[in-house]
């Protein structure tokens, strides 16, 4: 168990590399309580979300899940989150539509912060946000079986619930939330049920025939990177903007205002001297975080995650470097405490199911 920004978290309960194939293979359960959950509701939900986040929400369905990123003032990215618009379910405990924006516990609040502070000077043009983290937990199912896994606790059908859409449903007779999506490269869903039956959920699903096992921090972190799955703090920050790191999709100019836009409009209209890419190491050595890249001799760049595959049974890595060194198939080297080791610039994602 480690902290992990204030909540008391595993870094694994068997071995990652069980959890990890686990994950790849069958299904496996993450307690993912500790992101945070805002939730907006009110007809002013929509437009308000509009203009806090670099994505449209104005435009997002009923039922959908929109990856997005927020930003300061200055442009500067605090976090990637995604956002919920959930329809009304009045049999589920949810009698009107809302919005849910879920976001990094290490950002949590920094962003209820940001909302607050924006809420201030909107008046009454804003909606506010109730912050329902430490009310609720949430519950990842992931892998090929998690599907088979948790429907039959489901009053609505997974099946039929495409990917990146959400609804609200009865979890094991309790209300919650339910959406196809999740952080592994694989199928799923993620579940949100009050804190109080947090237990009595996670039971069930563990006690399903297709035997899904818990899976920790450590375990997550080799799946995402895997998957080419950027992590904030990582591959993005206030300091990365979302040109350099591939996130141009997630942030839309055209026809709208939101915090920070005038910025990325500059940024977007300036060509990125650096880019995001992917690294398959020819040795045995992992290249962590802050590793230097080096092409031709000289740094161009460093490593943002490291970690050994277990899919791929070598190290891979996520680096921020010159553009002169991101084309695929470069041969570049990494120094790892003080040795140069060999790897070349490889396709993200490094896995796809």
């Amino acid at each position: 168990m480690v902290d992990f920004a204030g909540w008391s978290m595993p870094v694994q309960y068997r071995s990652i590399l069980d959890e990890h194939r686990a994950t790849r293979e069958r299904a496996t359960l993450f307690d993912v309580s500790h992101m945070g959950r805002l939730r907006f509701d009110g007809p002013r939900a929509s437009a308000w979300l509009d203009s806090l986040l670099t994505r449209s929400v104005a435009k997002l369905p009923t039922g959908a899940v929109r990856y997005s990123l927020m930003a300061n003032h200055d442009g500067e990215i605090l976090d990637d989150v995604l956002v919920y618009s959930f329809p009304s379910a009045p049999k589920a405990g949810e009698p009107e539509p809302f919005h849910l924006l879920v976001v990094n516990a290490s950002n949590r609040d920094t962003i209820v912060s940001h909302i607050a502070e924006l809420e201030t000077a909107a008046a009454d043009a804003c909606c506010p946000c109730r912050d329902l983290t430490r009310e609720t937990a949430m519950i990842a199912v992931q892998g090929p079986l998690a599907v088979e896994c948790a429907e039959p606790l489901l009053s609505v059908s997974l099946a039929e619930l495409k990917y990146y859409r959400c609804t609200p449903a009865t979890i094991c007779g309790h209300a919650g939330l339910v959406s196809r999506t999740g952080y592994t490269g694989e199928d799923g869903c993620e579940l949100v049920v009050p804190a109080a039956v947090a237990e009595e959920v996670w039971t069930a699903l563990e006690s399903r025939p297709q035997a899904p096992i818990a899976a920790g921090l450590g375990a997550r972190d080799t799946l995402r990177l895997e998957a080419g799955m950027p992590l904030y703090g990582h591959e993005l920050s206030r300091q990365i903007s979302p040109y350099e790191t591939g996130l141009s999709f997630a942030v839309n100019l055209e026809g709208r205002e939101f915090v920070g836009a005038d910025v990325l409009r500059q940024q977007a209209s300036t060509p990125p001297t650096r880019a995001r890419v992917g690294l398959q190491l020819q040795g045995k050595r992992i290249a962590r975080e802050e590793t230097p890249v080096l092409h031709h001799g000289a740094p161009v760049g460093r490593v943002t995650s490291g970690t050994f595959s277990p899919t791929l049974e070598r190290p891979i890595a996520m680096a921020l470097v010159d553009l002169e060194a991101s084309q695929i198939g470069a041969e570049v080297e990494v120094e790892i405490r003080g040795k140069r080791e060999p790897a070349v610039v490889a396709p993200l994602p490094f896995y796809k199911r």
